[in-house]
């Protein structure tokens, strides 16, 4: 069993790839809260489906997100207006890896219509591997957290 317990959601669009990212988990072991949806036929907005995610990480029943729609763009932006949520939205390895190393991202976002499912796979397993390096990233990633609300 692994130590890291995800919580995955998507909109219609990102269905297919949240499926196959679920079996992959569960095949590996890792504790997985799936908040739907569990079919494409349906138009859900992706908005309702981040802030479930969202709540999962701030009432710390997950340590890691992972969210897909359509692109990606739409989750980013859902996701990221929560001040403890840093999620990046990635297209490669190297991306998943940078995300994790420099940006100590908690939330991996995949756009389901713009990655194939092995390669978001591989995305999926360098984000759950890298750790954090800190550091002179740590002042950075924290101010994250404070930037003002209001300017």
């Amino acid at each position: 069993m692994q130590e890291k317990r995800i919580a995955i959601a998507s909109d219609h669009a990102g269905c297919s790839l949240k499926k196959t990212l679920v079996q992959y988990l569960e095949s590996q072991g890792y504790p997985t809260l799936d908040f739907g949806v569990y079919d494409s036929d349906t138009p859900v907005d992706y908005p309702d489906q981040a802030v479930r995610v969202a709540k999962a990480l701030y009432q710390n029943e997950a340590d890691i997100g992972i969210l897909s729609c359509g692109s990606g763009i739409g989750m980013s932006i859902a996701i990221n207006r929560y001040p403890f949520a840093r999620g990046a939205l990635v297209c490669n390895i190297e991306m998943a890896r940078l995300a994790r190393f420099h940006n100590n991202a908690n939330v991996l976002v995949l756009g389901g219509r713009m990655i194939d499912e092995n390669a978001a796979i591989e995305c999926l397993k360098m984000f759950l591997q890298t750790p954090f390096e800190g550091g002179r990233h740590e002042a950075r990633v924290k101010k994250l957290g404070e930037l003002p609300r209001d300017l």
